[in-house]
């Protein structure tokens, strides 16, 4: 048995050496339009492609058809019967399909992605006046993925918003903090380069050099490696 699934881009497998963790959470975080809704559609191509099952839990109706029909041309078909959406509109609802997903998953499904784990999170934090409780909550949400991502060794990706730090300009902060933080054990950062592609960075991982990036730019076809000045693609 792996212990990778490839990510759907070949680029992508030479800086994580083989692809995405099975047993583990991974956090893809970085601004509006960096990209990460893209890497989420990659992945889930490729595990339905070869006949496994996708959970897509779809929190802010990102994932578009007509651009999965852009990247997988001659078997979008085949690959839409092999994915299985959730689109949970409140906190509450998140947590129960979480949960459910703690018991109704077997093995014929490959992967499980969560774009984005922090929106309706950050929603409930600006109704509900007991911070406190909202970051349990989230906390005994991610325990129900780690606990899929441990059990049954499927892998879990997880996509995050960041928000800016007023006193420190050049900081990044992902929603949801130290929970993430903790719970991921491969977390990967996007940016928007100043010749607007794209870089992905290696913040966090179990066996990977940290700092570790490559650059590319979004195509109809997905993603392409490229070069920039300054940095260097792995």
């Amino acid at each position: 048995m792996t212990d990778k699934i490839p990510s759907g881009s070949k680029i992508l497998d030479r800086m994580l050496n083989g692809g995405y963790e099975k047993d583990i959470i991974t956090t893809i975080y970085g601004p509006a339009a960096s990209g990460k809704t893209v890497l989420c559609m990659l992945c889930s191509i490729n595990i339905a492609r070869n006949n496994k099952k996708v959970i897509y839990v779809d929190t802010e109706n990102n994932f578009s058809v007509e651009r999965l029909k852009q990247v997988a041309k001659y078997d979008y078909n085949k690959i839409l019967g092999n994915m299985i959406f959730l689109r949970p509109i409140s906190f509450e609802e998140q947590k129960n399909d979480f949960n459910k997903l703690r018991s109704i998953v077997d093995n014929s499904v490959g992967l499980i992605v969560v774009d984005t784990i922090g929106v309706l999170y950050r929603l409930e934090i600006g109704k509900n006046e007991n911070i406190y409780n909202v970051n349990k909550e989230l906390g005994a949400q991610i325990s129900y993925l780690n606990e899929i991502a441990r059990k049954k060794h499927i892998p879990i990706l997880i996509t995050n918003q960041v928000y800016a730090d007023f006193k420190e300009r050049n900081k990044v902060n992902i929603v949801g903090g130290d929970l993430l933080k903790y719970s991921s054990k491969c977390m990967l950062e996007l940016q928007i380069t100043p010749q607007k592609n794209r870089k992905c960075i290696i913040r966090k991982h179990r066996a990977l050099e940290e700092g570790k990036n490559i650059i590319y730019k979004i195509v109809e076809g997905g993603i392409l490696g490229t070069k920039e000045k300054g940095f260097k693609l792995f």
